[in-house]
């Protein structure tokens, strides 16, 4: 794909519709992505434009003769499979995953049961809800646990659990989001990212926070949340985590672009926990933090992920009605 970037100027790409805002529980970091891309995209030179995602998305698109769309929707409604089959159905190239791997990496649940069976590292985990016996699940998982959303993104939701009383507090909060939660057995260790661009891995960042865990605060309100890239392991190490990381990624059948989170424990074996197929992109986002650590700046990262699309519906022609 990288080959294919070079080869694109700016008027290939025709009109394009930067999907921002969304329903989800993410829409105002969604509004911050798609602005940055925005700006990105005209600075290029390409003919872009901020489109709100609601009801009217698809027909506003076709009304308004769009070529194809970056998607910068976060969460559900937007990363999770649906947009993309909207874009699907009216024939507009889109930026990243497809319907598939977009909805399977949104579903943590169904994300994790696939790696278990293919032997990739993640947590044991159960699904949780009114009728489940919370106290048989501290029982059989141990404390603390890790209890969140199945279909939700920054955090939302999430909290760690460390005393059995606590577990159903944890549960009623994780389901303002979602009427699906887990249940997660707490891995103690170092927190990492892995950013990939068509199919390469970029440098991997470790995440430091004084928090019990990588919340939403940690990664939006708290100026002492540390980034470190590079992040410190050894090359082979990395290298490692890397491997396994694009291994995830790709059981989900997620393509494009994305990231890969995992955690290191205190005996050095890598835990997945989850993969995002539309990370923020802002320019204190972890992706362009990657990005630039390989010599790729943040202008350059939003072509490369436009050029993401160029692949999308090659064998397809828009029915007009």
């Amino acid at each position: 794909m990288d080959s294919d970037y070079k080869t694109f100027g700016a008027t290939d790409y025709g009109k394009v519709a930067v999907l921002m805002g969304g329903s989800s529980a993410e829409r105002e970091i969604s509004l911050e992505s798609g602005n940055a891309v925005l700006a990105a995209l005209l600075r290029r030179g390409i003919d872009a434009h901020a489109v709100y995602a609601d009801s009217r998305v698809l027909s506003r698109l076709l009304e308004g003769g769009f070529d194809r769309a970056f998607i910068a929707l976060h969460g559900r409604g937007g990363e999770d499979g649906v947009i993309q089959g909207g874009l699907e159905t009216i024939v507009m190239p889109f930026t990243g995953s497809g319907v598939l791997g977009s909805a399977l990496a949104m579903d943590k649940s169904r994300s994790k049961a696939l790696w278990l069976q293919a032997g990739i590292p993640t947590p044991e985990y159960i699904e949780i809800n009114g009728q489940t016996d919370l106290k048989q699940v501290c029982n059989k998982f141990g404390l603390p646990l890790m209890v969140k959303p199945v279909r939700e993104g920054s955090s939302f939701g999430a909290s760690k659990v460390t005393s059995g009383k606590d577990i159903e507090d944890a549960w009623l909060n994780a389901y303002q989001f979602d009427e699906r939660v887990m249940a997660e057995c707490w891995i103690e260790g170092a927190e990492y990212t892995v950013p990939i661009l068509n199919d390469e891995v970029l440098p991997l960042i470790k995440l430091e926070t004084p928090r019990e865990f990588y919340d939403y605060k940690a990664k939006y309100e708290d100026s002492s949340t540390r980034y470190i890239c590079p992040c410190g392991l050894e090359t082979e190490k990395e290298s490692e985590l890397g491997q396994i990381a694009f291994a995830a990624y790709k059981l989900l059948d997620a393509s494009g672009w994305g990231r890969v989170d995992l955690l290191l424990d205190k005996t050095g074996r890598p835990w997945v926990i989850e993969v995002n197929t539309v990370p923020g992109m802002t320019s204190h986002s972890l992706v362009p933090m990657a990005a630039a650590k390989a010599g790729i700046n943040f202008d350059e990262l939003v072509t490369r992920i436009l050029a993401t699309s160029m692949h999308h519906g090659k064998h397809k022609q828009r029915v007009s009605t």
